[in-house]
């Protein structure tokens, strides 16, 4: 996984550019510091903090609905046009206009390193905004005041050939500054692994639209070779450590300060201790040993609550469990679970602390790196790569070994884990006889449970990225989710729009009442 860590007065420079990128960069004296040339190596760090940045908003209520997480009111499948208002807004006047003026003007200069990378990031960016939203101001969008919402299926067909475009514009050069790139420092050869892995992905989105053209473009872009097959191809964001400017991991920040936020998801605490799986002590830490469910003092510290539930939070702050060492870089817990029992072999007690929990290891933890929260936000991963080709091989028959591919993507993502965590790494016996026992299971399932293996090790993999769940779990049902304590509404299959936006733009402002209502009923376009 690329490690990409803040510098200051990059930082500051980039967050400065968040503001002023889409001015028209006209001055009638030659400052040096209000050039009339758009400076390309400083709009690129700035999009792509725009785009990490923006992207905590939607993920968060995708982690909700999904039930990564348990907070706020998407947990209940209820949201409104100031929900990721935020993101909107920030997408819309930050990152694609930014984007805009990259492509822009790099062609003019023909600087096609920067038009090539601010092309996937737009595909990838607008990719995701249907996703979420479903049609979505693109063909007029930082073109006019007042921009048509654009049909989904429409916007995936020429992100397609967007990518295509930036694969040709590497060919006619490629040269970016190193420290411009916040995620690949200007590696050509990355960038073009990421863009066929995200042509990978949107064809896998739309295989229920038309399965024949997915399964051909899948099995050319796997016999091509050319996508993320390493974990340091990963396209994944890297938090900082700086408290003020705060550039750490958001789970972290919110997580670790003392009004907490929210509460962590007992569907994942009991589906992790169920399935023996290790890598709940690196998602979870107990800061009390004893704290159980409604602040009670007869549990084991896991502190959470199930989706849905919607009662009144006591004053629990310091007894609520919170998220761990992944992906956030908070604490690893070390601290012993009584209900683990002889039956546990990856997850188990050994080597844990007894009578209380990581809590007592803190100053340790900080000495070796631990509880920084250099956290990750991973976008498109190899371990995700491989998770899709295992799917595409199940349902697409693309001829590919399924159950080999899903292996490969549960230790890419044990890997990950480990360069988060090197003080505490999951060891290579446990890796290893984890996805031996997966093989076991998958050898031995129906079709159908094959697909439902594969997917749910994707949902645990996927903790950190909500937002990638929520579109499995529309594409595919799975893994099943769990019935809500007390729903408000149904379950949304796309994200509210921009109450703002709804207001003020023109070509929506008759209709925005059932415009909005439709986005909690009527499926994206690629569900079928």
């Amino acid at each position: 996984m690329k490690k990409t860590t803040y510098i200051l007065g990059t930082c500051l420079l980039a967050i400065q550019f968040l503001f002023t990128a889409c001015d028209d960069f006209i001055d009638i004296n030659d400052d040096p510091n209000n050039p009339t040339v758009p400076q390309l190596s400083l709009l690129l760090p700035a999009t792509q903090l725009s785009i990490a940045g923006n992207f905590d908003n939607i993920n968060r209520g995708a982690s909700n609905v999904i039930q990564h997480r348990a907070a706020g009111s998407l947990n209940r499948y209820d949201q409104s046009g100031t929900t990721f208002q935020a993101a909107w807004l920030g997408f819309y006047t930050q990152a694609i206009p930014d984007l805009e003026t990259i492509i822009q003007e790099g062609t003019a200069q023909s600087s096609w390193g920067y038009v090539s990378i601010a092309k996937i990031q737009k595909a990838f960016l607008y990719s995701t905004m249907v996703d979420v939203w479903g049609d979505v101001p693109y063909f007029d969008a930082a073109k006019v005041a007042d921009p048509k919402f654009d049909k989904g299926e429409e916007i995936y067909n020429d992100l397609i050939g967007l990518i295509d475009e930036a694969l040709s514009d590497m060919d006619r050069g490629f040269t970016v500054v190193s420290s411009s790139d916040l995620f690949y420092q200007g590696s050509k050869l990355k960038w073009q692994k990421m863009a066929n892995s995200l042509k990978l992905k949107l064809y896998m989105q739309m295989r229920l639209v038309n399965p024949e053209r997915s399964k051909l473009a899948i099995s050319n872009l796997v016999q091509a070779g050319v996508l993320i097959d390493n974990n340091s191809d990963d396209f994944t964001f890297l938090f900082g450590t700086n408290a003020a400017p705060n550039t750490r991991h958001p789970w972290f920040t919110t997580g670790y300060a003392p009004g907490r936020d929210g509460y962590v998801s007992m569907v994942v605490v009991d589906r992790l201790k169920e399935q023996d799986d290790p890598r709940l002590r690196y998602y979870i830490f107990r800061i009390n040993a004893k704290a159980g469910l409604a602040n009670s003092q007869v549990g084991e510290g896991y502190y959470g609550r199930y989706p849905g539930d919607g009662a009144a939070s006591p004053a629990d702050q310091n007894t609520r469990a919170i998220v761990g060492i992944y992906p956030a870089a908070g604490l690893y817990d070390n601290g012993a679970m009584p209900s683990l029992g002889d039956d546990n072999i990856f997850l188990n007690n050994i080597g844990a602390a007894t009578g209380t929990t990581g809590n007592s290891f803190k100053i340790a933890l900080f000495a070796n790196g631990d509880g920084s929260g250099a956290g990750i936000l991973p976008l498109l991963t190899h371990a995700m790569v491989k998770f899709y080709r295992a799917e595409a091989a199940l349902v697409l028959n693309t001829g590919e070994d399924a159950g080999l591919l899903m292996n490969q993507a549960v230790a890419a993502h044990f890997q990950a884990i480990n360069e988060l965590s090197p003080a505490f790494p999951i060891a290579p016996a446990t890796s290893t006889g984890f996805i031996n026992r997966l093989s076991e299971h998958f050898a031995s399932a129906t079709a159908q449970g094959k697909l439902e293996l594969v997917m749910m090790q994707k949902w645990i993999a996927m903790y950190g990225n909500g937002v990638e769940s929520y579109n499995d779990y529309r594409r595919t049902g799975l893994p099943e989710l769990q019935d809500l304590i007390a729903p408000l509404d149904v379950f949304p299959e796309r994200f509210y729009y921009s109450e703002t936006e709804l207001t003020s733009n023109e070509t929506v402002v008759d209709t925005r009442d059932q415009l909005q209502r439709n986005q909690q009923i009527v499926p994206v376009f690629w569900k079928k």
